[in-house]
C-alpha cells in the first residue's frame, strides 16, 4: 500500500493497525470516531498542527519494516 496525503486514515488502520502510535502522538486520539477513520492524512495533520509529509515518512517507515 502507498501512503500519501491522501490517504485515508481508516484505510491505513486496516492495512497496518500498527500504525494507530503515530496517530496517537500527533494527538489524534478519536481514531473509532467514524469521522476521524474518513479524514485523510492531510485534514488529520491540518486540525492537529502536524507536518503531514513528516507522518507520511514516519508511516511508510514503520509499514517497511513489516
Amino acid at each position: 500500500m502507498e501512503i500519501t496525503r491522501q490517504s485515508v486514515i481508516g484505510d491505513v488502520l486496516d492495512a497496518a493497525p500498527e500504525t494507530a502510535e503515530l496517530f496517537f502522538e500527533i494527538g489524534m486520539h478519536c481514531l473509532g470516531c467514524p469521522m476521524s477513520r474518513g479524514e485523510t492524512i492531510e485534514e488529520a495533520c491540518a486540525v492537529h498542527g502536524t507536518d503531514a509529509d513528516e507522518l507520511v515518512k514516519k508511516i511508510t517507515e514503520m509499514i517497511s519494516k513489516k
